[in-house]
């Protein structure tokens, strides 16, 4: 069914195609379809992927960006060179495919234990902290004049949300509330300079090759705020799985991130990283503790929400890691 809507939907945008090939759902993203599949060409069939909302799906959350902002997000990054798919097409309502867009496809892996462990990406592992520095010094250049309308935040409006998302669950945990004070302690106030950010920089939505770091994915959190959260959510000890004194994502330094991100001119503040490292640890585990909510309460059982939800755990040892190094 979804091939026969793609084929009509890819003669309109794609001269000489004839139709496509291969449809088939990727597993992975929690509130939007990933579909990939070939477009038939007499010059060669070329990869594409489609990220729709799914049928039936209500209002997207307050938080996202919206698909239509994450279509000129991509085309932008790829438009400055960053390694980021090329858009092809936006969906329009008489496609009959929903809302979303259809992009180039790029070989490579995003599956974390993979990029970690497997010999193939042995020599791209020493490379990903520096090059991801200067990825996140470039999605922090792209000109204000261009962006879509986003949400804004800040520090202290984070702590705020955190906190009241955090109470909504009445389920009290010791080492959260101690978090909560030391953020708010050490709230470092309106950065001096406010930029897009991606939102969510790490392992699941960035595509890595045997070359390093091909595509950032998935801007559905992009707003405008203080650059150094990006630096400090990549550094969030839940994705190093397992690597942990490899802080950028289980496989480099904070130096080789920073040294990248200040070959293009930009400037780290290593405090504002650390006080977003343990904004985002937190945020983090309160996120898996909604997952536990609703596995126990619902609408959702799965046993996939139930695996994330025992992960608030891990969340409150690298809160109390983090804090006593602070001399929290």
């Amino acid at each position: 069914m979804i091939e026969t809507e793609l084929s009509r939907c890819v003669a309109d945008f794609s001269p000489g195609a004839t139709g496509v090939t291969g449809a088939a759902k990727l597993s992975g993203g929690a509130s939007q379809e990933t579909w990939t599949f070939d477009i038939v060409h007499p010059g060669g069939n070329v990869g594409a992927i489609l990220r729709r909302a799914p049928p039936g799906y209500g209002a997207a959350p307050s938080r996202a960006a919206g698909l239509d902002a994450e279509a000129i997000l991509m085309q932008l990054a790829f438009d400055a060179g960053l390694p980021s798919p090329r858009v092809l097409h936006v969906l329009r309502p008489e496609e009959g495919l929903g809302k979303g867009f259809i992009m180039s496809r790029i070989e490579g892996e995003t599956i974390a234990r993979k990029i970690l462990r497997d010999e193939e990406f042995a020599k791209a592992r020493p490379m990903l902290a520096r090059q991801l520095g200067k990825v996140a010094a470039g999605i922090h250049n792209l000109p204000e004049a261009k962006l879509p309308k986003l949400r804004s935040s800040s520090s202290t409006k984070e702590i705020a949300e955190l906190e009241r998302e955090y109470r909504s669950f009445n389920w009290p945990r010791p080492v959260f509330e101690l978090a909560l004070r030391w953020l708010a302690d050490h709230d470092p106030g309106p950065s001096r300079e406010v930029t897009l950010v991606h939102g969510d920089f790490r392992h699941g939505n960035l595509i890595i090759g045997t070359d390093g770091v091909r595509a950032v994915l998935d801007w559905e959190l992009a707003h405008f705020g203080d650059p150094m959260e990006d630096l400090g959510w990549i550094c969030v000890n839940s994705w190093r799985f397992g690597e942990i004194d490899k802080p950028v994502g289980g496989f480099g330094s904070r130096e080789d991130l920073f040294a990248g991100y200040e070959e293009t001119g930009r400037k780290v503040d290593a405090d504002r990283v650390m006080f977003w490292e343990v904004m985002g640890t937190l945020r983090w585990g309160i996120m898996c503790c909604g997952m536990m909510q609703r596995f126990r309460i619902g609408p959702d059982h799965s046993m996939e929400r139930a695996m994330i939800g025992r992960r608030s755990s891990e969340t409150e040892i690298d809160l109390l890691r983090l804090l006593a190094s602070r001399g929290g």
